[in-house]
């Protein structure tokens, strides 16, 4: 299965995100072999920043030095994938500036949801970011489930369980891009929560 074929924009209705940098993850994945899902804010800038990119890709190696920080030894996004870890972003296109418009992660939401039902297996999602924490609530409550993830900071509400159609749920920090070098500070939590969703398994 290629993701890319199955989810994806139709319209562009959004007017406060770049079109120009939108992307789906176009893999071929075995979709029955993913357990854990890692859901960052939204795309690069540049679409060769993203997971799948290239081996280079500040998406990849933010990602890459985090999972190493938990323990896990993995050298490219292939070994995530074939640990049955994938990546992708709530938002499928780039951002323009600081924050995005609810209005945007609405529309956004329903393409998560399309992704979701992609991956059978899943027994946790890792929402990485106050962006993929606000379109996994919206795309919850539309379907009738109610809000996953409590608001507040990140900090306070980490550690709490959480369920969404009786898969394990984890709010954490944004992974991808540069804020990863910006905030230090946070690595350890950001360890500290995939460590936790990997005993899962």
């Amino acid at each position: 299965m290629n993701v890319n074929t199955c989810v994806f924009c139709k319209d562009f209705p959004c007017q406060d995100v770049k079109h120009s940098s939108y992307i789906v993850p176009d893999i071929e994945i075995d979709p029955e072999k993913i357990f854990i899902m890692m859901i960052s804010e939204a795309a690069p800038q540049e679409l060769g920043d993203y997971y799948y990119s290239r081996p280079q890709a500040l998406f990849a190696q933010t990602t890459l030095q985090v999972f190493e920080e938990a323990g896990v030894k993995a050298n490219s996004i292939q070994d995530l994938l074939g640990m049955g870890i994938y990546l992708t972003t709530a938002v499928k296109c780039g951002k323009t500036g600081y924050a995005i418009e609810t209005s945007t992660l609405e529309s956004c939401s329903h393409l998560l949801e399309r992704e979701l039902a992609l991956f059978p297996n899943v027994q946790a999602y890792l929402l990485m970011g106050d962006v993929a924490i606000k379109t996994f609530n919206l795309m919850a409550k539309r379907l009738g489930r109610g809000r996953v993830i409590p608001s507040g900071p990140t900090y306070k509400i980490r550690r709490g369980s959480y369920l969404y159609q009786g898969k394990r749920v984890f709010p954490s920090y944004l992974q991808a891009g540069p804020s990863f070098f910006i905030e230090k500070g946070k690595h350890k939590v950001m360890a500290d929560d995939i460590a936790a969703v990997l005993n899962l398994l």
